[in-house]
């Protein structure tokens, strides 16, 4: 079997019904107060998804997040039930589909942000800094190099663009504008708890957090509530400690590895993506497996 027809790249379940399909996830109606989650093999970059899947990518992520969902709980509340997904829908084959690539969670009004959190200079944030000397209007001082370390992590927001859409970089009064001081507040003290936490952790275990970005939700009482995923590497930089230096880009456990290969090819970052070769398929399914096994202790 080939990793193409060993990956998932949508679910398709028959027992229930579908509500939306993301870059990476499908979610599902089970009822008024719950979802079905489930993370596929697929992986994007630049916000274009790419018609390559990654075998086994979303049992990492889904494994990753919850590990760090329930070790992060006493931050703030997480959007997890402890429902079995395989008690929710009917057929073997959507148990199949959804064993340990899925999760029930509660429905939520989500929070029209992506919470980034910057440890490093890097990304986005690198270019925003070449260009203004600032990320999100945070100004940083002169004479940074790529990659170096922030003096203290920085909270820098940017937008959720509809599928098709490039997310933006915005400030936090911009923030503030589209969501309310109050909530601002709230989000950026939860981010930068959650990274400072996650940050501690992965450091033991030899991985630099260089940035990350979080996605809360509202529940009925308008509680704010940990969403998505989390710090998982689609949605944060992981560097090797041990081989980290400023200047250059460094390796990573994440798809950064994707990101540095599309930019070597001809494509304006615009649907479709190019193919991406066989070795880089491989390559970055065992980057996800080694930072599954490195953070969790799990195997894929």
């Amino acid at each position: 079997m080939t990793d193409r027809e060993s990956a998932v790249l949508e679910s398709s379940l028959s027992s229930l019904p579908l509500l939306a399909k993301g870059k990476v996830r499908d979610i599902y109606a089970v009822d008024e107060s719950h979802l079905l989650i489930v993370a596929s093999d697929r992986i994007s970059a630049f916000d274009v998804v790419l018609p390559n899947p990654i075998p086994g990518k979303g049992i990492v992520l889904t494994e990753i997040s919850n590990f760090w969902f329930h070790r992060l709980a006493h931050v703030i509340a997480n959007h997890l039930t402890g429902i079995d997904p395989r008690s929710v829908v009917a057929t073997e084959v959507d148990r199949r589909m959804v064993e340990n690539r899925a999760v029930v969670v509660k429905r939520l009004r989500p929070v029209p942000i992506e919470a980034v959190v910057r440890g490093y200079l890097i990304g986005s944030g690198w270019k925003d800094y070449c260009s203004s000397g600032s990320i999100c209007g945070v100004d940083l001082p002169p004479g940074m190099e790529l990659a170096d370390r922030l003096a203290a992590p920085i909270f820098t927001p940017s937008t959720k663009a509809a599928p098709g859409s490039h997310d933006e970089n915005i400030t936090e009064q911009s923030t503030v504008s589209l969501i309310g001081q109050q909530l601002t507040e709230a989000i950026k003290s939860a981010s930068l708890s959650l990274y400072q936490e996650a940050s501690e952790y992965a450091a033991t275990v030899g991985i630099i957090i260089a940035d990350t970005k979080f996605e809360f939700g509202l529940d009925p009482d308008d509680n704010l509530v940990l969403m998505d995923e989390v710090l998982t590497p689609d949605s944060s930089r992981f560097w090797p400690a041990d081989t980290y230096a400023p200047g250059v880009s460094p390796p990573s456990y994440d798809k950064q590895y994707i990101r540095d290969y599309l930019e070597t090819v001809d494509w304006n970052k615009q649907p479709p993506a190019p193919e991406l070769p066989k070795i880089v398929v491989e390559r970055t399914r065992d980057k996800y497996a080694e930072a599954l096994r490195l953070l969790t202790g799990k195997s894929l």
